[in-house]
């Protein structure tokens, strides 16, 4: 078998997305906001490997890499984070995808990601649950929209910079 197989809604997310990701307070209170550019990759039979690019209006600039491989009907993350992402089999319209991580340098902290991908595949909504020694700590909203399903012309730092709409 292969991810593309194994994981058919995961497959549907290959490409470059652009959007915003919105944190707030569990007061609903917007406490950052900054624009991405995000390459999911599937390489060979089952390999994923997602590159997030983030932009701030004050010129930060920000990368994270998360590589992963299929196990067990789950793609496992093994970086500076630990988790897995997984379809959600009762949703029959298989629009969702469901993520649990943890980032290994902050003990205590643990999240749940929610994945909506549209019909036509061009839009996805993400909801980020963040819990702190059991408890509700923030959550993050992300809207994209896929800029290109080929990934390989923007792998490369020119390329990924370029015709990014900044603030």
């Amino acid at each position: 078998m292969s991810l593309r197989e194994d994981m058919p809604l995961l497959a549907r997310h290959e490409g470059v997305w652009d959007g915003y990701y919105r944190y707030f307070d569990i007061n609903g209170n917007k406490i950052d906001e900054h624009k991405s550019r995000i390459i999911c990759r599937m390489i060979g039979d089952d390999n994923y490997h997602q590159t997030n690019h983030y932009f701030w209006e004050d010129g930060k600039k920000d990368i994270r890499d998360f590589p992963a491989i299929v196990t067990d009907d789950r793609l496992v993350f093994y970086t500076d984070i630990t988790g897995w992402a997984a379809e959600v089999p009762l949703d029959e319209d298989k629009r969702t995808m469901m993520l649990h991580w943890t980032r290994n340098n902050e003990p205590g902290l643990y999240l749940y990601e929610m994945i909506q991908l549209s019909d036509c595949g061009q839009y996805r909504a993400r909801v980020w649950q963040w819990f702190r020694d059991g408890q509700l700590l923030q959550r993050t909203l992300v809207d994209e929209q896929r800029i290109s399903s080929e990934w390989k012309s923007y792998d490369n730092e020119e390329t990924v910079y370029a015709n990014v709409a900044v603030f």
